[in-house]
């Protein structure tokens, strides 16, 4: 029998194959909430024996999908940022993440300029898990001990994605955070 994350990946490699768009992609946030309520992957990979980071627990060779956990000792508040041009499924492994979406009301014309308007903050539990759809602007917020899976469409650190500072109204190229 395999085990909860093999049948995860396996189930995610055909779901991603199968369904182009956001029916993939809600398909996969069930999949990983599946996925986190199986006590032993949570234990094995984000229990509290865990090593504090982020850590890249498996890449897809045929859909290109990467599966990483972050295991925080203490909390942060991350700036606001996108996936350029992925898509990130979070899900909560343990304690919560605030999600707030962004919305970015300049056209993008002017280099490092960028003026947000927040939306909307959503709170992720244990065995839940949020999409952010290609392009799409959210920042966290976590308290120490926090523990989430994030599952997104590429290697993030292989494309150009942004990094914004609200107060300041700017926008930096980088790689993942």
């Amino acid at each position: 029998m395999a085990s909860a994350f093999d049948q995860f990946c396996k189930d995610t490699q055909k779901v991603l194959k199968d369904h182009k768009g956001r029916e993939g992609r809600k398909m996969v946030q069930l999949n990983l909430e599946k996925l986190l309520n199986s006590p032993e992957f949570v234990e094995a990979e984000c229990g509290l024996d865990a090593k504090p980071g982020i850590r890249t627990i498996y890449r897809d060779k045929e859909t290109g999908f990467n599966v990483l956990v972050h295991v925080y000792k203490d909390g942060k508040k991350g700036p606001p940022h996108d996936h350029g041009h992925s898509w990130a499924v979070y899900g909560q492994a343990m304690e919560w993440t605030d999600m707030t979406l962004w919305k970015r009301k300049d056209d993008g014309t002017r280099a490092g300029f960028a003026d947000l308007e927040k939306l909307e903050t959503f709170r992720l539990t244990p065995g839940k898990a949020g999409i952010f759809e290609v392009g799409e602007i959210h920042s966290i917020h976590f308290p120490d001990g926090a523990r989430f899976v994030r599952v997104t469409g590429t290697d993030l650190d292989a494309i150009p994605t942004n990094r914004f500072n609200h107060e300041e109204q700017s926008v930096n190229v980088g790689s993942r955070l």
